[in-house]
């Protein structure tokens, strides 16, 4: 059996999606969770190692890779999908949301990357890789979700460390999504006024997400690298 990949934050969308492509493909997967959810029955009875984790405190942090050590000795890959999407109109406390926001998508990865290292060495594939999930608003900003976007845009630059760090064995790259999936309750007259924001006037699905993760894992030449999935966007 392969070292297994660690995916973070994978029991919906384009997480869910992810581990559920590894685990169709005989990849020994990990997988983490904040709150519990119908899928996790249907990831573990598939073969996937579950282990709930809590990245908003450094307790939690800790906790989940003392659990992860029990669990393997290398690992294949780190996916850090793990997200919380808060704005700032719904939080009185902006002091604690920016903490917050950076906690789960900056320190989190960050902690967990450098616990991992030998782990990631130890794998016996040519390459191991982290991928960190950031966003598109990295790079463009978000006058709703400010916080959000500046702990996206850490992410960001925690890929060229961590590239930098950890080469020649370990790959570090991050996937930058904007739109890609629609939420169920979506009505046509939001989803077509977002279609309209993307050039190619589509929103994929999260198997763009996937076909990204496969592209990465499978590279042997990509690293320091930002795959963006936005449909042109950008140049709106």
């Amino acid at each position: 059996m392969s070292s297994p990949i660690l995916v973070t934050g994978a029991t919906q969308r384009i997480g869910l999606a992810i581990a559920e492509n590894l685990l169709n493909k005989n990849q020994s997967v990990i997988i983490t969770y904040r709150s519990k959810k119908p899928s996790i029955n249907e990831l573990s009875k598939n073969g996937a190692a579950v282990i709930h984790a809590d990245f908003s405190t450094s307790e939690g942090i800790s906790n989940f890779v003392a659990t992860l050590k029990t669990q393997t000795s290398s690992l294949r890959a780190i996916i850090h999908n793990a997200s919380d999407w808060a704005q700032e109109t719904d939080n009185e406390d902006v002091n604690a949301l920016f903490i917050r926001m950076m906690q789960i998508h900056a320190n989190a990865p960050y902690q967990i990357n450098l616990a991992c290292k030998s782990m990631l060495l130890k794998n016996e594939t040519r390459f191991s890789d982290i991928i960190h999930m950031t966003d598109f608003v990295q790079e463009k900003g978000s006058n709703k979700h400010i916080a959000y976007a500046a702990s996206k845009a850490a992410l960001h630059n925690l890929t060229l460390s961590f590239a930098k760090l950890y080469a020649p064995k370990v790959k570090v790259n991050s996937i930058a999504p904007a739109l890609v999936m629609f939420n169920d309750w979506d009505d046509d007259a939001y989803r077509l006024k977002s279609k309209k924001k993307m050039l190619l006037e589509n929103v994929p699905g999260a198997q763009e997400a996937v076909k990204a993760v496969e592209y990465l894992l499978a590279s042997d030449y990509v690293n320091g690298q930002v795959l963006h999935l936005n449909g042109g966007r950008h140049l709106k």
